[in-house]
């Protein structure tokens, strides 16, 4: 019996928290490392040429360079004022659209069958008519974002309020609550998580309309700079752009998160952990 307590203290350890997390964040990160390390031998033994991928001690070389020099910061910014100025008018025309063809029926006929026909639109397809009517400048680019994430915001809020229970509705009703309170105490709460999941989907699909629209005429950007460095077959400044599209994004999904846990913490049902 003694001889097992080393056994039995060891599976203890291994079981603490702490250390089944290590263990577990050390899994998640070999294949990724492994990945990196074929991918250099293949680009250091000629497998993969520059043209083709560059290596990735070279894209860290050049990530270093850009950030040094301040280049990848301010393409960065330039990036995230059109992409939230795009955002900030399609989720405001989205939520008031929605709030009018959610509260009222005449609304809903008013608003709804253009909105359905109109999603139905590939957005990206109408770059062509927005550079006739706004020219080659930022109106373009910042229009094309915005109404790109309008639809998402308005399809799933919409939902949230139609979809709220009929009984909860008729408690406030017999509790004497007016109109206008109805609709602040009862209505927008409960559609608050509809909200927030048409924002996550808004903000991806700003992320790929920036994308598209920086390909039109633009002098500043992370778009600007893929092109450019497809221009010079650059493929590790390709790389750095993509690697930033996708963190940004990543990283404002994360920020939305705890926005709606901040937002919906009230909820009963919400998960915290």
């Amino acid at each position: 019996m003694p001889a097992q307590a080393p056994l039995s203290l060891s599976a203890h350890w291994t079981e603490r928290p702490g250390v089944k997390l290590l263990g577990n964040l050390s899994l998640r990160l070999i294949s990724p490392l492994v990945l990196l390390l074929l991918w250099e031998l293949a680009s250091r033994s000629g497998l993969l040429p520059a043209r083709i991928i560059a290596a990735p001690s070279t894209i860290g070389g050049t990530l270093g360079q850009m950030l040094g020099s301040g280049e990848l910061a301010g393409h960065l910014w330039v990036s995230l004022k059109r992409a939230l100025s795009g955002l900030a008018i399609g989720v405001s025309l989205g939520t008031l659209l929605a709030l009018v063809a959610g509260l009222s029926r005449r609304g809903e006929i008013a608003i709804d069958s253009p909105m359905q026909m109109l999603r139905t639109l590939p957005f990206l397809a109408i770059v062509p008519l927005f550079i006739l009517w706004f020219g080659v400048g930022e109106t373009p680019k910042i229009a094309l974002i915005a109404l790109g994430t309008t639809f998402p915001i308005y399809l799933t809020l919409f939902s949230g309020i139609r979809s709220l229970d009929p009984k909860l509705l008729e408690a406030a009703t017999l509790l004497g609550l007016k109109r206008w309170e109805l609709i602040v105490h009862v209505i927008l709460p409960g559609a608050l998580p509809a909200f927030f999941v048409g924002l996550r989907y808004a903000f991806g699909i700003s992320w790929l309309g920036l994308v598209v629209v920086e390909q039109i005429n633009a002098s500043a950007g992370i778009g600007y700079l893929v092109n450019d460095a497809r221009d010079f077959m650059r493929t590790d400044v390709i790389v750095i752009c993509l690697l930033v599209y996708s963190v940004l994004g990543l990283g404002i999904d994360g920020l939305v998160r705890g926005l709606e846990r901040c937002a919906l913490a009230w909820r009963p049902t919400f998960i915290r952990n």
